[in-house]
């Protein structure tokens, strides 16, 4: 039913076409009649809405829930999502038709954590909306700006909002952020070290605190919420503890050996494969003059026609 009614939600129904339905609707994509209709999030939908809307924009018309006539609609299309389409397809969770015909014109916007130059902008426009008069000290707007944000844009107008509630004289200092938001040194991080920083709060998240890579990394790593740099950087610390063996950071990492090939295929894709001989020549070095022990194989190369990510660097 729930599947019936996000279709009821685009392309209408006719009344006792299930459960609930006990008028005609038209869908959103009828009332966006030579107009615009924008899909937020457009990467969560399920393969079937995902065929139904292909079949949309190859044929110009929709066919209600529940009928059997079909309608023609000029409907401009924005879609948006914070998922790499890219990396869905490859998994088998988003259509390659529907991507190609979604992708007209393209416009990546890189993660707020890239762009901390609009931190101070967007700040200025979410307390404008609130109504209220609202003050930060440039303690609490560095603070801010280094923040990385994972919850992108949304986040900051929540806190935003937050702190124009709970603001006793309309001033806000680093003492009255959510605990969230470290008020931290008074210079501006540079973007090296906190890529550093990531890497550094993940790689103690899966050595000492019990987390797992396939289980917090890897959906990190889709969500966009850590860029190919961060894992590279995750990687080369697995590698170091190790001493360069990647069968090693497998457990290091919290995953089973047998792992092994779908890690590094995963890492190949993408881009993210780190060399271990550096790391090797220090283990040697130290060690006594026994052969050291290889992995089965090399990081393997990206196959023909699976193209990499497109995460920033």
């Amino acid at each position: 039913m729930d599947r019936a009614l996000l279709e009821s939600e685009l392309f209408g129904h006719v009344k006792g076409s299930f459960t609930g339905a006990f008028r005609d609707k038209r869908g959103k994509l009828q009332l966006a009649h030579r107009g615009t209709l924008f899909l937020d999030e457009v990467g969560e939908m399920s393969l079937r809405m995902q065929a139904l809307l292909l079949r949309f924009f190859d044929s110009g018309e929709i066919q209600s829930v529940g009928s059997d006539q079909s309608a023609r609609v000029d409907v401009r299309v924005v879609a948006a999502t914070n998922r790499n389409l890219g990396d869905a397809v490859a998994a088998g969770q988003f259509r390659e038709d529907l991507l190609y015909r979604l992708r007209v014109i393209h416009l990546h916007v890189p993660p707020l954590r890239e762009r901390p130059d609009d931190v101070q902008a967007l700040v200025a426009h979410f307390v404008q909306r609130t109504g209220r008069k609202l003050d930060f000290t440039d303690e609490a707007l560095r603070a801010l700006v280094r923040h990385r944000w994972p919850g992108n844009v949304r986040e900051l107008m929540n806190v935003v909002e937050q702190l124009s509630w709970l603001s006793a004289n309309g001033v806000v200092d680093v003492e009255h952020l959510p605990a969230s938001i470290p008020a931290g040194p008074g210079a501006i991080v540079p973007l090296d070290d906190r890529r550093r920083q990531v890497a550094d709060d993940l790689f103690d998240a899966l050595v000492r605190q019990g987390a797992s890579f396939w289980e917090h990394v890897y959906p990190m790593f889709l969500a966009r919420d850590i860029t190919r740099h961060d894992l590279r950087e995750l990687v080369r610390r697995g590698l170091r503890e190790s001493h360069g063996r990647y069968k090693s950071v497998l457990e290091l990492f919290g995953m089973p050996i047998g792992d092994y090939r779908r890690f590094m295929n995963f890492l190949a894709a993408h881009d993210c494969s780190v060399g271990f001989w550096e790391f090797r020549g220090k283990s040697s070095s130290e060690g006594s003059s026994e052969t050291p022990e290889y992995d089965v194989c090399p990081p393997p190369a990206v196959p023909a026609g699976v193209s990499s990510s497109v995460r920033p660097q």
